[in-house]
């Protein structure tokens, strides 16, 4: 008998062959090869399920009934009474116009400062690291802490910026019950938190720009101002979109800054800097009216959802505008 007859009709070795075992062993690595990845985001989806989708599908049911804080089991329903009721009050119209000019007063500098930052430090300069860390430690700074801070720096008789305003001729400001002080005061203190965060996302866009675009700039005789313009600017354009979307919505769910200024949840006296996110605060935990706090909220959420949509179609018109040129 040949050595190629003994190897036929010997035993198969496991795993090499197509019998019915192997045959299912391979049905199940092909179904898992299919199933794996759902199985890996599973538990985001489940968290997000629970902690996510249901308190805003559970917001909105209740926004449609009447319901007390200190009785909240006992509902009554109320349909859209509860938003009806919203769109008449005037705070909620003076929120809606302090969350969108403190949010314009504290995002436009914010990023054009960033910009200016990321840029800078896109350069080659001593101490590189250390000055890109630097720059993160507001952002790492608690709210409560540089509020406080800023607060004291605010004062109207001791406080340091009416000090310094002082020495060059200056009176004094009151910065905690004028409406535009107020408001550019709580927006001092967005604009120090978040302006080094979104300087590091640029310089990480500034970087994933191939170097030879600027090199071919500077052999045209660009200064670096026009390769800024010109190179950078464009080559940023989603990265500046994506900061400008997370400003917008981190804008309108300010309110860590202007609950802590003073310390009230009206937002002054005259509800001078109360933003929307206050002003929920203040109906569902001040006034105790937990169906009215539900309905700001969700029109909180539609807000960031058309400030978005808004964004992302400009952008996405602007692109298509110049890609057609």
């Amino acid at each position: 008998m040949s050595l190629t007859a003994t190897a036929k009709a010997g035993p198969r070795p496991s795993g090499t062959g197509s019998g019915p075992d192997d045959g299912r062993a391979a049905a199940l690595r092909r179904t898992w090869r299919k199933a794996s990845p759902y199985a890996y985001i599973a538990p985001f989806f489940t968290l997000f399920l629970a902690f996510g989708l249901f308190p805003l599908l559970y917001t909105a049911f209740v926004s449609l009934y009447r319901v007390e804080l200190q009785t909240s089991g006992e509902m009554e329903w109320r349909g859209i009474a509860n938003y009806t009721a919203l769109f008449t009050d005037e705070y909620f119209w003076i929120s809606l116009r302090n969350t969108f000019t403190i949010g314009v007063l504290s995002t436009v500098p914010q990023l054009a400062m960033a910009l200016g930052l990321a840029h800078l430090l896109n350069y080659k300069l001593r101490g590189r690291t250390f000055i890109r860390t630097a720059i993160l430690l507001p952002y790492a700074t608690s709210v409560a802490a540089a509020t406080l801070v800023f607060a004291q720096l605010f004062g109207r008789d001791f406080g340091l910026i009416n000090y310094v305003i002082g020495l060059v001729g200056f009176d004094p400001v009151d910065w905690q019950t004028g409406t535009v002080a107020s408001q550019i005061a709580v927006s001092t203190i967005v604009i120090w938190r978040w302006t080094g965060y979104n300087a590091l996302i640029y310089l990480a866009g500034m970087q994933s720009i191939p170097h030879e675009l600027y090199e071919a700039a500077e052999m045209d005789g660009a200064s670096r101002w026009r390769q800024f313009l010109h190179v950078t600017l464009p080559g940023l354009r989603p990265t500046i979109v994506f900061t400008v979307i997370i400003s917008t919505i981190g804008a309108t769910q300010l309110f860590g800054e202007p609950l802590l200024f003073e310390g009230s949840i009206s937002g002054g006296i005259s509800h001078q800097y109360q933003t929307l996110g206050l002003y929920m605060y203040e109906q569902g935990w001040g006034f105790f009216h937990l169906g009215r706090a539900a309905a700001i909220a969700w029109v909180m959420f539609v807000l960031i959802v058309v400030l978005v949509g808004a964004n992302a179609l400009i952008a996405r018109r602007r692109a298509a505008k110049e890609a057609g040129r």
